[in-house]
């Protein structure tokens, strides 16, 4: 090989770096068309910011995870997260729309064929949405294997009854995750995780045909987030909804951890750039004592630290959305870029508001909300005690300690 010749895997890289630089133009350049009283306004009325959900849809960008023979794009999880960081650092709200890109996983890697052909292409066409994931349970919490909605057989039905809460999005979608117990929780804790099992429920049968047996009580938050408690009061569901095989629910569950923290760590990222740019430029033109503001050491110096954490995340991130896309093991990376980027965007956050000064306590000036939604990163859809908890076991090897 010459001195001037390029090693074909540098190539590759190079042209994933042009596509990935071109589809953050492309992302946001369709932000640039939801301004920041688009977000304001959404936000005061806590209301499902639909044209921006359906413009998503129709760039195709909700379908990136959906393999192009059902009509998606075909790209990984790497690509997914480059959408979602950038419709957080336009000054969007990517919860409104990311959790058709976290339930998809279990339906690619789990679903029937005639599930998938059923429903991907409705999905990717935008026909249907699948934003709900009905987990979590108000005694339960993120101890998962205690939860007790139950799916009992009865003839050739399942019948679900059961409590759940933090279903989100649940009166925007047309299908449903649902995660329930087809068996009693074991007696022995070392086979709690047995008997869950993994639903995809079709929402349009059940409000057309049963609407009586699903109750959704919107729950208003801190922030924008449609979220809702849910009470399953023996609903009939058939038996193709079952996703994968009876009993191993919680493991398809599990499975889609990695991808999940991988693009809420995105969103983080997206949100500590957000509130750096906002600062910045805020420094720059803030003249306060003859000088701009960002010339004195103690707003120019916190602006730099958090710059500094928000870039490390940033590369933890990359690495591990990486090692998920060529299939290796990013458990350890997956859970380290969450940790950080949550704990980064939090940081950007108090930074952007110290630097702003009384005027961002102001709404107009976007850095309240901004700062009362990344807030969340620490705490769901994981707690970072939980990922401490994780990385001490299974990284560090320490004894358990839950």
């Amino acid at each position: 090989m010459s001195e001037t010749s390029i090693p074909v895997k540098d190539i590759a890289v190079k042209d994933n770096e042009r596509a990935h630089e071109e589809l953050r133009t492309q992302v946001r350049k369709l932000c640039q068309t939801f301004d920041d009283e688009y977000w304001r306004r959404y936000d005061r009325e806590r209301a499902y910011p639909e044209e921006f959900v359906q413009a998503l849809t129709e760039a195709g960008y909700l379908s990136a995870l959906i393999p192009t023979e059902y009509g998606g794009l075909g790209l990984g999880i790497t690509e997914a997260s480059i959408i979602m960081q950038e419709i957080n650092r336009s000054g969007g709200h990517s919860a409104a729309c990311h959790a058709q890109m976290y339930t998809m996983g279990a339906l690619l890697r789990h679903g029937s064929a005639a599930q998938k052909q059923r429903y991907l292409p409705e999905i990717a066409s935008g026909r249907l949405r699948l934003q709900a994931f009905s987990i979590t349970e108000p005694e339960a919490g993120s101890n998962t294997p205690q939860i007790r909605t139950a799916a009992v057989h009865d003839g050739d039905e399942y019948v679900v009854t059961g409590h759940k809460n933090w279903t989100s999005r649940i009166a925007q979608s047309d299908l449903l995750m649902l995660l329930a117990r087809t068996e009693p929780l074991p007696d022995d804790p070392a086979e709690r995780t047995k008997g869950i099992s993994l639903f995809l429920v079709d929402l349009r049968r059940i409000r057309a045909e049963q609407p009586e047996t699903l109750v959704v009580e919107p729950v208003r938050t801190m922030f924008n987030y449609a979220t809702n408690q849910v009470w399953y009061k023996e609903m009939r569901i058939p038996p193709d909804s079952l996703i994968g095989e009876e009993g191993k629910g919680f493991r398809y569950v599990i499975d889609g951890w990695n991808a999940e923290r991988i693009l809420l760590a995105s969103e983080a990222i997206g949100d500590g750039y957000w509130f750096l740019d906002r600062a910045i430029s805020y420094a720059k033109e803030r003249n306060i004592f003859g000088h701009p503001t960002g010339a004195d050491q103690g707003v120019q110096f916190p602006l730099a630290r958090a710059y500094t954490q928000v870039a490390a995340a940033d590369q933890m991130r990359t690495r591990a959305a990486t090692l998920f896309d060529v299939g290796e093991k990013c458990g350890a990376e997956s859970n380290m870029a969450k940790f950080l980027a949550s704990e980064a965007s939090w940081q950007a956050a108090n930074v952007c508001l110290d630097t702003h000064g009384g005027y961002g306590f102001v709404d107009t000036w976007d850095v309240e909300r901004k700062f009362r939604e990344t807030r969340v990163y620490q705490v769901a859809p994981v707690n970072n005690n939980m990922i401490l908890a994780f990385l001490g076991q299974h990284v560090l090897g320490l004894p358990r300690s839950y």
